[in-house]
C-alpha cells in the first residue's frame, strides 16, 4: 500500500473510520501510524476528500462534525435503519428542548437567565439530563451574588446533531418563538384533527345530537343555580303555619 497515493491512503482511513465508531480528528489519525510513514495533515485532507468523493451515491457518507470525521448512514435512510433497534429514541420535553435552544443560542447563560426569557422556573432535572447526555457544562460562575454557573454547549452536542460548530445553527429566525404560547380558554375546546373528528361524527346517532359541554361552561351554570337558590325560608315557615291553622283540631295528631 502505498500510503502517499490519496486513493490508497483513503481505503484506509475508511476502514479506520469504520472500525472507530466515533469521529475521529487529523491529529487522532495522524496518530495511527508510524513517525517514519505519517502522511502530513494536507495529504489526509486530501485523502478525506477523495473519501467523501467515493460515497457518493452510497448509502453512508462521510460528515465533518465538532470532533472530527466520522463515516455514517445518510439521513435518507434513517427511517428503516432505526428499526434495528427495538428501543424507541428518547423523547424530550419542549422544555428541555427550549432549555437547550437557550444555551446554544445565548451562551454561556445561567439558569436564571433562561427563566427570565421562559418566564418559567427551570427544572432541576431538566439541567441534570443535559449534563448528564454531555450537551452542555458549567464553563465559569457570573460575578453577581450568589456566582450562578453558567452553561454553554459541548462538541458532543455538535456531533449529535451534525454540526461541524455553532457557525452551523440555523438562524434564529427559522427556529419557533421561544415566548410560551397561552393556553387556549377551553383545552376541550381545541381544534380535532379532521380525521378524529369524522370517525366520531360517524359514530354518533343522528336523533341524539351531542352538545360539547365544556368545565367552564359547567361552573358559570352552576354558579346561575346558585343564584336562584332560596336563602330565606321565612315564606315557607310562615306557610306551614297556616295550613296548620286551617286543620281542625279533631285532625290533629300528636306525635
Amino acid at each position: 500500500m502505498n500510503l502517499s497515493d490519496p486513493k490508497d491512503l483513503a481505503s484506509l482511513l475508511e476502514a479506520l473510520l469504520l472500525a472507530s465508531g466515533k469521529p475521529m480528528s487529523l491529529e487522532r489519525m495522524a496518530e495511527l501510524f508510524d513517525e517514519t510513514e505519517r502522511p502530513t495533515p494536507a495529504l489526509l485532507r486530501k485523502a478525506l476528500e477523495a473519501l467523501g468523493k467515493s460515497c457518493k451515491g452510497r448509502a453512508f457518507e462521510l460528515k465533518e462534525v465538532a470532533s472530527g470525521y466520522r463515516l455514517q448512514v445518510c439521513e435518507r435512510f434513517s427511517p428503516w435503519v432505526g428499526r434495528l433497534w427495538e428501543e424507541r429514541p428518547q423523547r424530550y420535553s419542549r422544555a428541555l428542548l427550549e432549555t437547550l435552544v437557550l444555551i446554544a443560542y445565548r451562551q454561556p447563560i445561567t439558569r436564571g437567565e433562561i427563566e427570565d426569557i421562559r418566564g418559567v422556573a427551570v427544572n432541576s432535572q431538566i439541567v441534570k439530563t443535559l449534563l448528564e447526555r454531555e450537551w452542555v457544562r458549567v464553563v465559569g460562575h457570573r460575578d453577581v451574588p450568589g456566582r450562578p454557573a453558567m452553561f454553554a454547549t459541548t462538541k458532543q452536542f455538535l456531533d449529535h446533531f451534525n454540526l461541524k460548530n455553532l457557525d452551523e445553527l440555523p438562524p434564529l429566525a427559522v427556529l419557533r418563538e421561544m415566548e410560551p404560547e397561552p393556553l387556549p380558554v377551553d383545552v376541550e375546546e381545541a381544534p380535532v384533527p379532521e380525521a378524529l373528528q369524522a370517525r366520531a361524527d360517524l359514530e354518533l346517532e343522528p336523533e341524539v345530537p351531542r352538545e360539547q359541554t365544556s368545565f367552564r361552561s359547567l361552573l358559570a351554570e352552576l354558579d346561575s343555580m346558585e343564584t336562584g337558590l332560596k336563602t330565606d325560608f321565612e315564606d315557607l315557615r310562615d306557610e306551614a303555619e297556616a295550613q296548620s291553622e286551617s286543620v281542625p283540631d279533631e285532625d290533629r295528631r300528636d306525635y
